[in-house]
């Protein structure tokens, strides 16, 4: 195996290298992405949880199972 052979298989193993560097790294910015809308929808959840449990102290049946169970 001479010399340019070796250079280019090394070129293309780095050429590789590099698109699977920069698939990896669109990969991990559509995860963090997500991740960030979850939490965001979490975080709304837990609003809507507290307002609707402050809400349900008015109402004096709020607690109670229903009569199916």
């Amino acid at each position: 195996m001479s010399i340019e052979d070796r250079l280019i298989e090394i070129e293309v193993k780095l050429t590789r290298q590099e698109d699977l560097t920069q698939e990896l790294s669109q990969l991990v910015y559509r995860q963090q992405k997500r991740l960030d809308e979850l939490q965001a929808f979490c975080v709304s959840l837990a609003k809507r949880s507290a307002e609707a449990s402050d809400e349900g102290s008015d109402r004096p049946y709020g607690n109670e199972k229903p009569p199916h169970y």
